[in-house]
């Protein structure tokens, strides 16, 4: 420090530090203060050093402020209570995120600790820090007027650093959150894993998290398959391939659905599978009744699953395809007339519930569908024990998927597929890890098995791509208007079928039930073309019937009108527009201790979605229509 002789010199400054110790009055000497109010003019980052060290040793610096503020002869005023929490601030680094949220981090018992500074764990932090300055307590106003200033200077005045929940990524590494109290992470390689303290990327702790176990090696991720009923070995591969997914820091993640009769332990799986990766007090939600609901879920937890559903309602269906590949949502903040606050997340989705409640093409060209087997009485077991051994078995399948992330960071530059599906990157990623597992089955086999079985559900769950497999049965082409087309249709599904909410009441909604589906027909063999035609430029639609698909030609439609299948009665079941089911609808007898929701693990550690894939990046250059098992 460059100083006049008026000012303290760093002998003075090192002695003062060692005599305030036994005497808290040796910064109030009047030579002292004068000297101390030289240095707060000349220097204040040195004077704002020395001051913490003081009160470090003891000396009350409310008081000794004051004190410099009356040798100043009364020019500057004394230090209000928000410019003593402005000043103990300082102890905390300062950061903002990049949508300008601002962040501390804090040394709290030797660790770091991350919280955004309207958060209630920076608040706690200032007040006890401002009553240990002090012996009292900041009044709200004071608070309130500090966090302004502090926020002030992290948005303007400090980096921009990313802020993950759960998972995080840097440098070719991945980080997982083990939320536990010591704020330690897992680190992800090509050459392996480890437990960290300190970890370069910054985390976010939301109100419900519960800390992961520490991982063990040497494990099997067979070790999950006794707690899932699944029907197959490669619906196992597929529960795993989620798994596997959600440890990484980028989507686009799958959308597992399961569907079951009740009592096939439906919560209880989709409340382990979550556990894996992200364990939560309320591992299970019912559905949010707006996007603003479900995208502050999204911001708050890494995974999300949702509990006896009975149906997706448009609007969710199409949020839940940009929570898969990306997306984001805007609503006005409160109080302001211009401002918005923006949500945007890619996050993995679990869904469960009796039916098949996923039949938008969209959204079903995202999700990975599972049925889970029935249990007899014989089988069933109580949660308590159930949940004890799985409790035993995490930390070994934990680190086997740890150890199949390492192999998958090592192996997916070099790894190839000969087609890539719409989920491109999920596949890719999948098909590098799994070498290092022994699972029962090949993932490529099992996903492309899943898709094809897919089709047949979703076309059967929408009636309008249903009567146009239906028509074309009798004739392999057909062309005309949309007007013409709806007329065609209406006349084959029936009257009671007309009248349902779900059916086009207009040639425009037609043309878009007839994009959102042709991607399926498809697969079965019809080609669905959109053109103008004439000098008038007339708006067209053409069918195909592909002639491996059958049907002969007609010159006209020879199919009775008269009672369809009613657009979602998928399995018998009725088609309520019910969100959710009662807590009797499913799984009350699975087992006898407590409920999924209690979760009884220890607390140790063109439509709206296809406008968000076309703003996101472009998971791949080339989008499969077909899947064959023989490619992998």
């Amino acid at each position: 420090m460059s100083a006049t002789s008026e000012s303290i010199s760093e002998a003075e400054r090192a002695s003062l530090i060692n005599d305030v110790v036994a005497d808290a009055g040796v910064p109030f000497k009047p030579e002292n203060l004068k000297k101390l109010a030289a240095l707060k003019r000349e220097s204040r980052a040195d004077f704002e050093t020395l001051r913490s060290q003081l009160k470090q040793n003891g000396c009350r610096v409310t008081a000794l402020d004051e004190a410099i503020s009356e040798e100043n002869g009364g020019g500057g005023r004394a230090s209000t209570q928000a410019d003593i929490l402005i000043d103990l601030a300082q102890a905390a680094e300062l950061f903002h995120a990049p949508d300008g949220t601002g962040f501390a981090d804090l040394n709290i018992k030797g660790h770091r600790e991350t919280w955004p500074i309207r958060a209630r764990g920076f608040r706690r932090w200032l007040a006890r820090g401002f009553f240990e300055a002090t012996g009292g307590a900041p009044n709200g106003e004071a608070l309130q007027s500090a966090l302004n200033v502090i926020e002030a200077r992290a948005h303007f005045d400090a980096p921009e650093q990313a802020v993950h929940i759960r998972v995080g990524g840097l440098d070719e590494r991945l980080y997982l959150d083990l939320a536990d109290e010591a704020w330690r992470a897992i680190e992800i390689d090509a050459q392996g894993w480890r437990v960290i303290e300190n970890p370069p990327v910054r985390f976010r702790r939301a109100a419900g998290m519960q800390a992961l176990p520490i991982p063990v090696s040497g494990g099997s991720v067979n070790r999950l398959r006794p707690f899932l009923n699944v029907k197959s070995d490669a619906d196992f591969v597929l529960v795993v391939a989620c798994a596997l997914a959600a440890l990484r820091d980028r989507g686009p993640y799958p959308v597992l659905a399961f569907a079951g009769e009740q009592g096939s332990a439906k919560s209880t799986v989709s409340a382990m599978v979550r556990a894996l990766t992200d364990p939560n007090t309320a591992p299970l939600r019912a559905l949010p009744r707006e996007d603003r609901d479900l995208f502050i879920a999204a911001s708050n937890g890494h995974v999300l699953a949702f509990d006896n559903v009975s149906g997706l309602p448009a609007w969710i269906s199409d949020t839940l395809c940009r929570l898969s590949t990306g997306g984001g949502f805007a609503v006005r903040q409160h109080y302001t007339d211009q401002d918005e606050v923006l949500f945007n997340a890619t996050r993995p989705v679990i869904l469960n519930g009796i039916e098949d409640i996923v039949t938008r093409p969209d959204l079903a060209d995202r999700a990975l569908f599972l049925t889970l087997e029935p249990i007899s009485e014989e089988k069933r077991r109580p949660e308590q024990t159930l949940w004890a051994e799985y409790e035993k078995e995490r930390p070994a399948i934990l680190g086997a998927l740890l150890d199949a992330v390492s192999h998958g960071i090592r192996e997916l530059p070099t790894t190839k597929l000969e087609k890539l599906p719409r989920m491109a990157d999920f596949a890719l990623w999948v098909s590098a890890c799994e070498g290092a597992l022994q699972l029962p089955a090949t993932f490529w086999a099992a996903y492309c098995g899943n898709r094809d079985e897919s089709i047949d559900t979703v076309i059967e769950g929408d009636p309008v791509a249903t009567t146009v497999r239906e028509i074309m049965a009798a004739r392999t082409e057909w062309s005309g208007t949309a007007t013409e087309l709806l007329g065609v249709l209406t006349a084959v599904i029936g009257e009671p079928q007309r009248k349902v909410k779900t059916w086009p009441d207009s040639a425009r909604a037609l043309a878009g039930r007839l994009r959102r589906a042709a991607p399926f027909l498809r697969k079965v063999g019809v080609s669905i073309t959109f053109d103008r035609s004439g000098k008038a430029r007339t708006r067209t639609i053409t069918i195909r019937l592909a002639p491996e698909a059958g049907g002969a030609p007609s010159s006209a439609l020879s199919v009775p009108s008269g009672s369809r299948l009613n657009a979602s009665n998928i399995n018998g079941l009725s088609t309520e527009p019910r969100r959710t089911e009662g807590g009797d609808a499913d799984d009350t007898n699975f087992l006898a201790a407590s409920t999924v929701r209690d979760n009884p693990l220890k607390a140790n550690g063109q439509d709206d979605a296809d406008a968000a894939d076309a703003k996101g990046p472009l998971h791949s250059g080339l989008e499969d229509t077909t899947c064959a098992a023989e490619i992998f």
